[in-house]
């Protein structure tokens, strides 16, 4: 056993920062399937009722990511690089922004029937978020750095489909749509979720460089 791992098996480990990150992949999980629940009405007045769960649902986000840069502003010990845990935080959080991003432009543009290609992206957000939490989760020890590479693997992969998931309804969208400002409103709305997609491969690659680290 090296020096540096000698030193990370002595020094304590403060708890603090795995119960809140767990909490804010729980959030972010509930985030995605409340989503694409809002999705399934075709009026704009159902959709209210969702708009309200991810506004109080956003909320919470933002009050768990003051509460990780107040602990780790205040607390001299944490379980990995400090830098890390500020952009885990930060990834996390932006991932929730876009999702309640595209579901607020979704409102206020009173889009109707969602599309095909808006469902599938928040449905590949649901998977990319439940990843996400299987990761976080099993990051509490690091043992078992194999099933939380293969979630990291399939986040990726899943950004992967998004894309062309995007890419295909924009091309799509360009050649059947003949009204300009749906055209707009659409793409606006099919980017802001495919950034959703792109946030959560930030996610993680930021749990990678952690491993590595710590590993």
């Amino acid at each position: 056993m090296n020096l540096n791992k000698i030193f990370t098996f002595l020094v304590p480990k403060d708890k603090v920062f795995y119960e809140l990150f767990e909490k804010a992949s729980a959030n972010l999980l509930e985030v995605s399937k409340v989503f694409v629940e809002m999705l399934e009405p075709q009026n704009h007045d159902a959709r209210e009722q969702y708009m309200k769960k991810l506004r109080n649902l956003e909320h919470v986000g933002d009050e768990i990511t003051h509460e990780i840069f107040t602990q780790l502003s205040t607390n001299f010990i944490t379980p990995f690089d400090r830098e890390d845990i500020h952009y885990l935080a930060t990834a996390l959080d932006d991932i929730v922004d876009f999702i309640y991003g595209s579901s607020t432009r979704m409102h206020l543009y009173k889009v109707g029937e969602a599309t095909p290609a808006m469902k599938k992206l928040a449905e590949i957000l649901v998977k990319q978020s439940t990843e996400i939490d299987t990761a976080i989760k099993l990051m509490k020890g690091m043992e078992n750095v194999v099933r939380i590479r293969e979630a990291l693997v399939r986040i990726n992969s899943l950004e992967n489909n998004a894309d062309d998931v995007f890419d295909e309804a924009v091309a799509a969208l360009f050649v059947v749509q003949k009204d300009a400002m749906e055209i707009i409103k659409q793409k606006e709305i099919l980017a802001n979720m495919e950034t959703a997609t792109d946030k959560c491969e930030d996610v993680a690659n930021v749990i990678e460089s952690i491993i590595i680290k710590v590993s």
